[in-house]
């Protein structure tokens, strides 16, 4: 996509944005006959042909403060015409949009263009294609185009890696795509095969590993930036590749979406895209642990108890708990042998969440008042929300053990997001700036573009604004 200053010459297509409140005070008077067919309402469209134009009337709605959601009607509008946009010169038109909600605008057109299933190549607007737009200066709209690039190739890597069939992400195929991304991005890529990781004593990580047929793959991505004294962030991104529950099998109905279960390695993979795209002045160690939770004559068992990299121990009471004795070695590890500013996990963690909250957004769990206040006006700001509950004490009696220093689930049935945060919490290494962002219910979900539940990209935009914002 390009992006150009908007000139003085006739265009094929012409997008032309209206609030309700815009439509009514300047232009109905001009449009009689197309005031009879739209008002400006939100997602309402109105097309106008002439023998060399096609203009396409976007309505907004009510008057709007929020950016996101010029995004939002950027991908509506797009999934809804995709098909029928010829990819060439392009202008848009509506004086009372600024810089900003058109960087939303633009962005959500080429989100919007996503195609599914997997092996379809995705129409994303090519080089012929140019969105033209007011009288900013070629360098900024460089700038533009090239953020909104990159966050667009974050947020489609997220959404194709959760939603490729579980036979076409084993370990061998992601691992060998995160190589060719670390060499592309010029990040430093690690991995720990099975081996390795007994030799370190990540043993909460290879319990889970242990019933499956593939080599596991405890795997390091570091972004470096030339800036001094630059923030680094932590980033801890489950990774269960396919998650059948192990020997607490999950029940057979909707098992097929557990291709799901790496939905907080993908948004650390989309950020990472970003942030290397972009030459932010940050440095980024992202670990995922990557694996699946398979059931094998080998696999791990209830009332096994385990070893973890930190030294502590784990009475195993479902093997379908699976993703938190995989962050606590990502997490213990990370917190032991790098020094970071900000540590934080994203994880399809517990049904727990998705019964709280649904759709609408992640359980956040923070003990630092100030990162969990940024969190929650960066998810505000991405309409990727974010909603605070309680690190209390008193939920560590729900975990305790007699056998061990900790149990991985509580017998109780409640609160189970809020004991396995807390149960996490034992494993940051006392990190003072540490959050746990639960995502079970919002990385995957009813999309616009698949008629089944599918990737939602949650979480790329939240990381990519926080880490190029955070101060």
């Amino acid at each position: 996509m390009k992006l150009i200053n908007k000139k003085n010459k006739q265009y094929a297509q012409v997008f032309k944005l209206f609030t309700e409140e815009a439509w009514t005070l300047n232009y109905k008077n001009f449009n009689k006959n197309i005031s009879l067919l739209f008002s400006g309402k939100k997602h309402e469209i109105f097309i106008e042909t002439s023998e060399e134009t096609i203009t396409y009337y976007i309505g907004l709605g009510k008057e709007t403060s929020q950016n996101f959601e010029f995004q939002q009607t950027g991908i509506k509008f797009s999934q809804t015409h995709k098909k029928n946009i010829q990819t060439v010169a392009t202008l848009l038109i509506a004086d009372f949009i600024h810089e900003n909600q058109f960087e939303e605008f633009a962005k959500g057109l080429l989100l919007g263009t996503y195609n599914y299933p997997f092996d379809k190549t995705h129409p994303f607007w090519d080089e012929s294609f140019e969105l033209h737009f007011g009288n900013l200066s070629p360098k900024k709209l460089e700038t533009i185009s090239t953020k909104i690039d990159a966050i667009c190739e974050g947020q489609t890597a997220c959404m194709d890696w959760l939603n490729k069939p579980a036979n076409l992400k084993r370990p061998e195929a992601i691992n060998a795509y995160l190589k060719n991304l670390a060499k592309k991005n010029q990040l430093k890529y690690t991995a720990f095969n099975r081996k390795k990781c007994e030799e370190l004593g990540l043993g909460a990580f290879l319990s889970v590993n242990q019933g499956s047929a593939y080599d596991a793959a405890f795997t390091i991505l570091e972004y470096k930036t030339t800036v001094k004294n630059a923030k680094t962030f932590g980033l801890v991104g489950k990774c269960v590749l396919f998650d059948t529950g192990g020997i607490s099998l999950k029940a057979s109905d909707n098992m097929h979406y557990m291709k799901s279960d790496m939905g907080g390695a993908t948004a650390v993979i989309g950020a990472l895209i970003y942030a290397s795209q972009m030459k932010l002045p940050v440095n980024i160690t992202a670990i995922l642990p990557i694996t699946d939770n398979a059931i094998s004559e080998n696999a791990y068992l209830p009332s096994d108890v385990i070893t973890a990299y930190n030294g502590k121990t784990i009475e195993v009471l479902n093997t379908d708990a699976e993703g938190r004795m995989t962050l606590a070695d990502g997490l213990s590890y990370l917190s032991k042998n790098y020094k970071t500013d900000v540590l934080i996990d994203l994880a399809t963690l517990t049904g727990s969440s998705v019964r709280m909250f649904g759709d609408t957004c992640g359980a956040m769990f923070s003990n630092n008042e100030d990162l969990k206040n940024i969190l929650i006006k960066t998810g505000d700001k991405t309409n990727q929300r974010l909603w605070n509950l309680p690190l209390w004490d008193i939920w560590m009696d729900d975990f305790k053990s007699d056998v061990a220093d900790f149990k991985n689930i509580s017998m109780k049935p409640i609160g189970d997001c809020i004991v396995a945060a807390k149960f996490l919490e034992q494993f940051i290494g006392n990190h003072p700036n540490w959050a746990h962002l639960d995502i079970a219910g919002v990385a995957f979900g009813n999309v616009g573009y698949a008629k089944e539940k599918a990737a939602t990209g949650f979480g790329v935009q939240l990381l990519a604004d926080l880490i190029e914002n955070y101060h």
